[in-house]
């Protein structure tokens, strides 16, 4: 019989309660074990209780995600089958994967258990990245966004974005030196943003890396240089619509390894804020996750 931990979030609201039960009842037929956590000691602690399940499945979101990649990489245990039931707000990574919004059709991903080699970001801080990372203008729109998520949803990156955009018209970009697998990017004008990652979307649906494919073993990378107040405007519109990695602002290249160096900027991992810091880094590990998948 597959046995299954389904974690999930301690403070989910009602909704998310009603929702878990379908889902677990969704499994008849496994072994499933339950647990809440609330903290990376919740999560450490539930793992060590259950050394043997065939499946670790996160009910929540691309935080939740994040949290559970991380725990299973501390303890050595990656080589646990990883499945998502996407319950959060924004459910980006769910969204790359192609799993169904409905909780309970993503758990019957699950139990069909068709699976997929997922590769993994690790950070300069040695910390996993499962679907992106950004700095600039797009941690600016997460950390003004914060506030607003909990009342308006997905709706509250959309305010948090456009209250950035309005900031950051007259702001100056940033001078960075990024480099790609050691050969460093040409240009030489300010950057409004570095994105990196496996999955193509952020911020409760903005394509930020539309062309980013979890299991070819490479990075996504676009770096915007957008200066003037009118291309900025123009640069957010097509962020928008999923085509800025088109634009002649905007380099968008894969790689194994990225390193930037230069002013301090804040940055957002899976939706977390750290920062500012003068350098960032990100590596791909290929094929270090296995998880499920339609």
């Amino acid at each position: 019989m597959t046995s299954l931990l389904a974690i999930a979030n301690a403070d989910a609201g009602t909704a998310d309660e009603q929702a878990i039960a379908a889902v677990v009842e969704a499994w008849h037929g496994f072994d499933v074990e339950l647990v809440t956590t609330s903290s990376p000691e919740d999560l450490a602690e539930a793992l060590a209780a259950h050394p043997s399940v065939d499946g670790v499945v996160v009910l929540g979101g691309d935080g939740s995600l994040h949290a559970v990649v991380d725990a299973l990489r501390s303890a050595g245990r990656l080589d646990v089958v990883v499945g998502l039931v996407p319950l959060g707000t924004g459910n980006d990574f769910a969204t790359t994967l192609a799993l169904p919004e409905d909780p309970v059709d993503a758990a019957k991903v699950v139990a069909a258990g068709r699976t997929r080699a997922i590769d993994l970001i690790i950070d300069g801080r040695d910390e996993v990245v499962v679907n992106a990372a950004h700095i600039g203008i797009g941690a600016e729109a997460a950390k003004a966004a914060r506030p607003w998520k909990k009342a308006l949803g997905p709706v509250g990156y959309v305010v948090g974005a456009v209250l950035t955009g309005v900031r950051g018209l007259t702001q100056p970009g940033a001078r960075l030196r990024i480099t790609v697998d050691g050969k460093p990017l040409t240009r030489k004008e300010p950057v409004i943003q570095v994105a990196v990652g496996n999955g193509g979307y952020v911020g409760g649906g903005t394509a930020l890396l539309p062309e980013a494919d979890p299991s070819d073993g490479k990075l996504d990378v676009a770096v915007s240089y957008t200066e003037s107040p009118r291309r900025r405007i123009a640069y957010a519109w097509h962020v928008r619509r999923g085509d800025h990695h088109r634009r002649d602002d905007v380099v968008y290249l894969r790689g194994t390894e990225v390193e930037v160096r230069g002013d301090e900027l804040a940055c957002t991992s899976d939706g977390e804020l750290t920062g500012p810091s003068a350098e960032h880094s990100w590596r791909i590990e290929p094929a270090a996750l296995t998880m499920y998948v339609p």
